[in-house]
């Protein structure tokens, strides 16, 4: 069946491994803290100029919902689902936001 490379067709001879566990284990300490500061964090998303807010956690799960009694007072129930979307949605992408800033680096990994 022939001979099975193991290392994939590449060189590896010139790379410090110790070096690379050693960036390895760093990035993975600096996920590990990007997942427990998240995991601590909450953001709340707003419409309707506040009638309607809504928190998420860090990792994105619905945390909590209110609805201002004001928001409820000649409004349809169609108008009240996209005030909630829209907090929901606001919210989310504050968590996305506060992810993408937390993610370590990766030099040298082309990531």
């Amino acid at each position: 069946m022939g001979d099975i490379m193991t290392t994939g067709g590449f060189d590896l001879s010139g790379i410090d491994m110790g070096a690379l566990l050693a960036q390895a284990q760093s990035v993975q300490g600096q996920l590990e803290a990007a997942q427990t500061q998240l995991a601590e964090s909450s953001f709340e998303g707003t419409a309707g100029g506040g009638l309607v807010r809504a928190t998420v956690t860090g990792t994105g799960d619905l945390d909590a919902l209110t609805i201002a009694p004001e928001a409820l007072e000649g409004t349809d129930a169609e108008t009240l689902a996209d005030l909630v979307v829209a907090a929901v949605k606001d919210a989310t992408e504050q968590a996305h936001a506060m992810q993408q800033s937390l993610m370590p680096q990766m030099p040298g990994l082309g990531l």
